[in-house]
C-alpha cells in the first residue's frame, strides 16, 4: 500500500488546536496551545487597536466569521446532544426530576445574587456622587433599547412561553434560536424515548450527526484566535483606554462583585462537590480566554459540554443543564441588574421605597429569562426592569452605554463560570458524576 493510499488515523488528522495540550508537529517545533494563541491574539489586537485604529473596519469581519461559523454548527449539535441525553435517561420521570432540580438551582442562585448585589450597592451608596440630568439626545440614544425593552416587558410570561415554539422545525435552526432548538430537542427526545425499537434508526442517525458536528466544531474553534484578534482591534479602536476611566467606580464595583461570586459562591459549590476550584478554573482556561475577549460565551458552548462530559458528568445532565443554563442561569446578569438599578436611582436622585425595589427585582427575574441573544441584552433587560417603576428616567441608561462593553467582559465571564459549575452541582445532586474521573482529569490524584 502506498503512502497516499494509507488510511488517515485520527491521531494523524488531529489539528493542534483541537486539544488544550500542546501538540508536536515536527521533531523541532511545538505548536502553541489554543490558550497561548488566544492570549497572543488578544495582545496583538490590543496593540493594533491602539496604534492603528484605522485598521479596525478591515478586520471586523474576522470576528463575524468566527461567530457565524459557531452559530451554524451549534444548533444541530445542541439538538443532537439534548435529544440523545433524554433518550439515554431511559425514563421520562428521570428527565423531569433532573429538569426540575436544574430550574430550582437556577432560580435559587439568580435570586440570591440579585438580592445580594442590591444590598451591597445600597450599603456602599454607589452613584450618589453623580448628578445626572437627561437631555433629548440621551433619550434618542436609548430609544432603540427602550423599544426592545417595551416588547420584552409587555410580552410577559405568556409571550415568553409562546416564543419557545418555532414556526416550523426548520425555522428554529435557521433563526439560530437556542431556546426553540432546546424545546424541539426535548420534545423529540421524549417522543423517541417512548417509541422503542422503531426509533433505533433515528437514534443511530442522531449519534452520527452528533459525532459529525462535534468534529466540525473542533475545526471551527481553531479560528478562535482570529475572531479574538478582530474583536480586540475593533473594541479598542472604538472605545480607547481612556473610556474605562469613565464611571470607573461602577465598573470596578461590578468586577469585584463578579470576582466574589466566582471565587466565593461558585468556588464554595465546587468545594462542597469535592472538587478543587483552582484546578477546575485551569481546566477551562482556554474557554475563559475566548469569553473574556469576545464578551460572549456562545462560542464555547460546545466546548463546555464536551469538557464536562470528559470530566465525568453524565451526558444527560450536560445535555439538559448547560443549554437551559444559557437562558435561565444568568447569574452575572442578575448581579448587573441589582447593581445598575440602585446605581441609576442614586445617580438621578430618585428615592425608591422597598416596595418599588421589590417590584423591579421581581420584574428583573422574569424579563431576564430567555433574553439571551437579544442585541444589547443587559441594557434591554435593564430598560424593561426600570419600566416597572417609571420613577427612574430611562434616559439615564445612556451613562451605562459608554461602559457596556467593559461590563460585558465580567458579565460574560460570570455567566460562563456559572454554567460550568451548574452541571457539576446538579450531577452531584443526582449522583450522575464520576468524582474519581473528575479528580483524575483535574490532576487532583
Amino acid at each position: 500500500m502506498s503512502r497516499l493510499d494509507a488510511p488517515v488515523s485520527e491521531a494523524t488528522f488531529r489539528s493542534p488546536c483541537m486539544s488544550g495540550n500542546t501538540q508536536r508537529t515536527s521533531a523541532s517545533f511545538r505548536f502553541p496551545s489554543l490558550f497561548v494563541q488566544v492570549v497572543f491574539a488578544t495582545i496583538l489586537g490590543l496593540l493594533v487597536g491602539l496604534f492603528a485604529p484605522s485598521v479596525a473596519p478591515d478586520v471586523r469581519w474576522t470576528t463575524d466569521l468566527f461567530l457565524k461559523l459557531i452559530v451554524m454548527a451549534v444548533g444541530p449539535l445542541l439538538f443532537c446532544i439534548v435529544a440523545l441525553g433524554i433518550i439515554g435517561a431511559g425514563s421520562l420521570k428521570t428527565v423531569g426530576r433532573l429538569g426540575g432540580r436544574a430550574l430550582l438551582y437556577f432560580e435559587a442562585m439568580t435570586t440570591l445574587v440579585l438580592f445580594v448585589s442590591v444590598g451591597i450597592t445600597m450599603l456602599l451608596g454607589a452613584g450618589k456622587g453623580i448628578r445626572f440630568v437627561p437631555t433629548p439626545g440621551d433619550e434618542q440614544l436609548v430609544a432603540t433599547y427602550s423599544g426592545n425593552a417595551k416588547h420584552l416587558h409587555e410580552s410577559g410570561v405568556s409571550g415568553f412561553l409562546l416564543s419557545l415554539i418555532p414556526h416550523t422545525p426548520v425555522s428554529a435552526f435557521t433563526d439560530g434560536n437556542v431556546l426553540q432548538i432546546l424545546f424541539l430537542a426535548i420534545l423529540c427526545g421524549c417522543c423517541l424515548n417512548q417509541m422503542g425499537a422503531t426509533a433505533a434508526p433515528v437514534i443511530t442517525l442522531l449519534e452520527s450527526l452528533s459525532a459529525l458536528f462535534s468534529r466540525m466544531m473542533r475545526f471551527i474553534i481553531c479560528l478562535a484566535p482570529l475572531g479574538v484578534f478582530g474583536a480586540m482591534v475593533t473594541t479598542t479602536a472604538r472605545y480607547g483606554l481612556g473610556t474605562v476611566l469613565h464611571l470607573a467606580s461602577f465598573v470596578l464595583l461590578y468586577f469585584v462583585m463578579i470576582a466574589f461570586f466566582i471565587v466565593g459562591v461558585l468556588g464554595s459549590c465546587l468545594k462542597i462537590c469535592g472538587l478543587n476550584p483552582i484546578r477546575f478554573a485551569r481546566y477551562f482556561r482556554e474557554e475563559s480566554a475566548i469569553v473574556l475577549t469576545t464578551t460572549t460565551s456562545d462560542a464555547v458552548l460546545p466546548r463546555i459540554m464536551e469538557k464536562l462530559e470528559a470530566l465525568g458528568v453524565e451526558r444527560q445532565v450536560v445535555g439538559l443543564v448547560v443549554p437551559a443554563g444559557y437562558s435561565f442561569n444568568l447569574d452575572a446578569l442578575s448581579i448587573y441588574l441589582g447593581l445598575a438599578v440602585i446605581f441609576l436611582a442614586n445617580a438621578t436622585g430618585t428615592h425608591l421605597t422597598f416596595w418599588q425595589i421589590g417590584t423591579m427585582l421581581v420584574t428583573a427575574l422574569f424579563t431576564s429569562k430567555g433574553a439571551h441573544g437579544v442585541p444589547g441584552v443587559a441594557i434591554v433587560v435593564l430598560a424593561a426592569t426600570l419600566a416597572a417603576v417609571p420613577s427612574i428616567p430611562v434616559a439615564s441608561l445612556v451613562m451605562l452605554l459608554a461602559v457596556d462593553w467593559f461590563i460585558g467582559i465580567a458579565r460574560a465571564l460570570g455567566n460562563f463560570a456559572g454554567n460550568c459549575v451548574a452541571p457539576v452541582v446538579i450531577g452531584r445532586w443526582e449522583k450522575k458524576i464520576d468524582l474519581e474521573q473528575a479528580k483524575r482529569v483535574l490532576g487532583m490524584h
